[in-house]
């Protein structure tokens, strides 16, 4: 399950990526912001993970 959660962040993480070089050449501020959230959300996520992993051992 640890490998789903920390594979689902590091999608995030690109997704977001993504989105916001798509907006930031189309010149499309709310794309961009959405993309800075997207990449935001799944840092969480990983720090979450990591966290997880650090009290786990």
């Amino acid at each position: 399950m640890a490998g789903d959660q920390k594979a689902r962040a590091k999608k995030e993480q690109a997704k977001g990526k993504a989105k916001e070089a798509i907006g930031r050449t189309a010149g499309n501020e709310r794309m961009e912001a959405e993309g800075r959230g997207g990449q935001s959300k799944g840092d969480a996520r990983q720090a979450k993970e990591k966290m997880k992993d650090v009290f786990k051992h």
